[in-house]
């Protein structure tokens, strides 16, 4: 009973009737409707349109609303779902943005109320006070919620300590497409018989659903395998009377086919407060899983596996390499995690199951990981594997569709040597990790799904793994669901009778076959629906950035997402801050990448390059780069922000602020002819008001003061060092126009260190604010100057040192981007740094002594490509307590934060977490900025004044 077609009218007239009737966003357009057209798995349906309800009265609305209508209905918790149950052509209720708090949370009961929208990291955070958790936690557990989690029977690591999302629920409030809305829970027989005589339309529907268990008992009781991952199908089991007849459990994993979930009531369990992590290495995979299950009965908190391919893998990505050398020898690993309330009870049960490991053989090589940093860096290995193995340098695409099954935990080694086996007939290639404590061995694998014999092989191969995962006992979903990936095949787990007892569940509660159609029971078929499919042909536009790591391809760019949802954490990293600040969809870069996969593809955003929904979603990205260093598959949305531009902008006039903060090198150096007249009118208030009004600065914000000293003249004029190592040192526009003490503390600091200063030519810009407005032939040209002007120095390999990180990136970066043959930008992208990884790297005598406390906050750019380890490394070395901040973006980026459209966004990033950080530090540390647009953040914000680490080490030589 898949839902009928839904015209443009009929959309129209129900989106009129949604925005009369209800509070929260009706978002019916092309773009949105693009946004929302896939998850994180191989699936893609448009949706008739979005609405994000503000209130519980909304939803309760939308949905009468849309049963008015006759439109099909789907609850969308993250969008991080991998079974295809996530996008579907009917009204997307997103609950995300606003329907997000806890509710209540009582530590004595160890319970939780929450709305559905909530993001699972709250939950912990808020519940880890008392020394309590919710146990399952998938790696998306920063920025999945708990409505999604409830629609797909979440589990995650930690669930060996409690178990799947099912078993943690307590009570649902829920609503049907009908309009029946109605607390559920465990249902012991007085409170049953009571409903009954009660009557009305709860006695009815639980008289329906007592009748479906007790019809089918010895089905359910035969035939669901009794193992800790069993995710496929309905939960019927919960409503058998051993089971307390548990009606809210038997909803958990529906994935939105029954009911829309309004609140829950989840059970909190207690949270070891000291851990440590038992890392095991292993010959092979299967002998790691081999050993699984005797781990488990050693009391851990948390098992998990992966292989030497992954690890392969992530070191080719380029992906957390440095936390890699935490592994001990070997092919396949186990991370094995005991908690206690002590650190030496920890410690303890970590020893002894080491012990008690392979009794007369020869024990698996071994690391215990105590302190916890180190345990957080293999964790983020563990999390990162979905997006490490999706785009592997040099190798095909991998996807998912058969990434989750799982089996008992004592069948575990045999059963991966059966389904590698498997994968090997076939041809395919894929990383294999995994929850190994609970059974679930997770993979994405390469398949081919653009051609009609790759689309047949897939199809072929998932019944053979179906049948595989069965003959060990096992359930094809163990952690993701079931959606359209796997729903095909429950038939072979669950036998005719049972599936249709799953038909009649669905109908109980939905009658009409409204809500999420096609999935789970009566689906579409595992290759229908797919992303790509026979028919994809995304257009191949020429571009100006060559995309070497994507073959040049930018139909290959837009498929880098693959829709995990890291950008749309609140907390950790620096990516995406216009998300955190908005919590909107088309603000994160998921959004804009799926956006740019919809421009390509051409059906749903039709005018390609002049696309205003992509230009409006891009609007509010801040260029910070962020991403590139943040999301695991290294989406680059910076670049892919300027390129847009660039084609969008092609024969048109472009904004003022293009023409103003674009070319900021042209207007600043016409303004040093006259610095001290400039100056004093842009701080004069009324020339200053008007100064503003013109360039489309924020009121609020100060204007720069231009340098009234040249540092090229200073620095001509003064004695110069005559020998030592020469040392090329890049005057950008903004030291050179604005901060001109930072110039100088720095050539005073390479002195001192032994250097001979060559400051780069005149006339050179690198052309940093040119990316954000798309003036990218004209940012080409002037790499080309660079190039040409520097050659000598550039082949001699004279080291290129850059004080503004925003200037370095354009070299460690766009320069290899758009110029990616060109031998001479390979040789300056690698002979390029900042000041703090040179002093560290190629001066180790230069050690004046420092002391006191540095708080180090490093430009986005910076933190997105090389980090500000060297930075931190060197301050530690001279004698300081430097501590680097983790507190986010912020928000000025560049001339982002100047602008009045931008100023409140740009205040409100800030806000999230930087500038709190910055105010409770203790007050005494000093700030340390390389960044021009951060310290002038700082600045202008009251908190503190931040230096430039050139001049905080100035300052040691005097």
């Amino acid at each position: 009973m898949n839902a009928p077609p839904f015209g443009r009218t009929a959309a129209g007239a129900l989106a009129e009737a949604l925005s009369r009737r209800i509070a929260g966003d009706v978002r019916f357009d092309d773009g949105s409707r693009a946004l929302y057209a896939t998850d994180a798995s191989n699936y893609r349906q448009v949706p008739i349109g979005v609405v994000v309800p503000r209130t519980r009265a909304d939803v309760l609305e939308t949905v009468a609303i849309c049963r008015e209508h006759g439109a099909p209905l789907l609850a969308r918790g993250g969008g991080t779902s991998l079974a295809g149950q996530c996008c579907n052509v009917a009204v997307v209720l997103d609950f995300s943005k606003y329907l997000n708090r806890i509710v209540a949370l009582d530590p004595e009961a160890r319970t939780a109320r929450v709305e559905p929208g909530v993001v699972l990291d709250s939950v912990r955070a808020a519940a880890e006070v008392h020394h309590l958790t919710f146990a399952p936690d998938p790696a998306t557990h920063s920025h999945n919620t708990l409505g999604g989690m409830i629609g797909n029977n979440s589990c995650g690591p930690h669930s060996v300590m409690a178990g799947r999302t099912a078993d943690n629920v307590l009570a649902l409030d829920v609503l049907s497409y009908e309009g029946l809305q109605l607390q559920v829970g465990p249902t012991p027989p007085p409170m049953l018989a009571a409903i009954a005589a009660a009557g009305g339309p709860r006695a009815a529907l639980y008289g329906r659903l007592q009748a479906l268990a007790d019809r089918y008992a010895a089905q359910i009781r035969a035939r669901y395998p009794p193992i800790p991952r069993r995710v496929s199908g309905y939960n019927l089991d919960e409503l058998l009377p051993e089971r307390g007849f548990q009606v809210a459990r038997s909803l958990v994993g529906s994935e939105g086919t029954c009911v829309t979930v309004l609140e829950a009531t989840l059970q909190l369990v207690h949270s070891p407060p000291h851990k440590v992590l038992l890392v095991l290495g292993y010959p092979d995979i299967c002998a790691a899983g081999d050993q699984a299950a005797a781990l488990v009965s050693q009391g851990v908190t948390a098992l998990e596996g992966f292989d030497d391919a992954l690890v392969r893998d992530m070191r080719q990505s380029g992906l957390h390499t440095d936390d890699l050398a935490l592994l001990p020898e070997g092919r396949a690993w186990l991370m094995v995690e005991f908690g206690a309330d002590t650190p030496a009870a920890a410690r303890s049960l970590a020893d002894g199951a080491l012990r008690r490991l392979a009794p007369g053989g020869p024990a698996p090589s071994h690391r215990l990981l105590e302190a916890r940093a180190d345990q957080r860096r293999l964790w983020q290995v563990r999390e990162s594997s979905l997006g490490a193995t999706a785009h592997v340098p040099g190798q095909r695409l991998t996807w998912e569709g058969w990434e989750d099954a799982a089996v008992p935990p004592v069948r575990l080694g045999d059963y991966l040597r059966a389904f590698t086996a498997l994968l090997t007939r076939y041809g395919y290639r894929g990383d294999i990790y995994g929850h190994f404590g609970q059974g679930c061995v997770h993979v994405r694998i390469n398949y081919e799904l653009t051609t009609a014999a790759g689309i047949a092989r897939f199809h072929a191969f998932a019944g053979e793994a179906a049948d595989t995962v069965l003959r060990f006992g096992g359930s094809l979903s163990g952690e993701h669901g079931d959606g359209q990936a796997r729903a095909e095949f429950l038939p072979r787990m669950y036998g005719a009778e049972l599936m249709h007892a799953f038909e009649q569940f669905k109908a109980i509660w939905d009658p009409q076959w409204k809500m999420n159609p096609g999935k789970v029971v009566r689906p579409l078929g595992q290759t229908d629906n797919l992303r790509l499919g026979t028919d994809y042909q995304p257009a191949q536009p020429l571009t100006f950035f060559k995309y070497p790591d994507d073959r040049g391809d930018f139909g290959r760019v837009s498929l880098r997402c693959v829709g995990v949802g890291e950008c749309r954490r609140a907390t950790r990293g620096t990516m995406c801050p216009s998300y955190r600040a908005t919590g909107d969809e088309q603000h994160s870069t998921r959004g804009r990448a799926r956006l740019l996969f919809e421009m390509l593809r051409g059906e749903t955003i039709r005018d390609g390059w002049r696309s205003h929904a992509v230009r409006d979603s891009l609007a509010l990205c801040l260029a910070c780069k962020g991403c590139k260093g943040d999301c695991p598959v290294g989406v680059d949305m910076a670049s892919y922000k300027a390129e847009f531009l660039a084609h969008h902008y092609a024969g048109r006039l472009r904004p003022r602020a293009a023409w103003l903060f674009g070319r900021i090198d042209f207007w600043a150096s016409i303004g040093l002819r006259a610095p001290r007249l400039i100056n004093a009118l842009s701080q004069a208030a009324p020339s200053a008001a008007l100064c503003k009004a013109v360039a489309g600065v924020a009121p609020q914000r100060r204007l720069p003061l231009l340098a009234t000293i040249d540092v090229r003249r200073w620095h001509a004029a003064r004695t110069q060092r005559s020998g030592g190592k020469p040392v090329l040192l890049w005057l950008d526009t903004f030291n050179r126009c604005f901060t001109p003490a930072v110039a100088q503390a720095a050539i005073a600091v390479l002195e001192a260190a032994g250097c001979r200063v060559v400051l780069s030519p005149p006339g050179l810009c690198c052309g940093r604010p040119l990316y954000d407005y798309g003036w990218l032939a004209l940012a080409r040209r002037r790499l080309q100057a660079i190039l040409a002007a520097l050659r000598p120095q550039i082949r001699a390999g004279l080291p290129l040192v850059v004080l503004e990180p925003a200037c370095a990136s354009v070299f460690q970066d766009e320069l290899g981007n758009l110029l990616p043959a060109d031998q001479d930008a390979l040789r300056l992208r690698g002979q390029t740094m900042s000041l703090g990884a040179y002093l560290q790297r190629e001066a180790p005598a230069y050690a004046p002594a420092l002391e006191g406390a540095a708080l180090l906050h490093g430009h986005c750019h910076q933190q997105a490509l090389t980090g500000v380890g060297d930075e931190a490394a060197l301050l530690r070395r001279l004698g300081m307590d430097c501590s680097v901040m983790d507190a986010g973006c912020c928000g000025m980026a560049g001339a982002f934060g100047f602008q009045a459209r931008h100023y409140a966004m740009s205040q409100q990033i800030a806000e999230l977490g930087l500038l709190p950080a910055v105010r409770a530090a203790p007050a005494q540390a000093l700030l340390v900025a390389d960044g021009y647009s951060c310290r002038e953040q700082f600045s202008q914000a009251g908190v503190r004044p931040a230096l430039h680490l050139a001049q905080l080490l100035a300052r040691a030589g005097r």
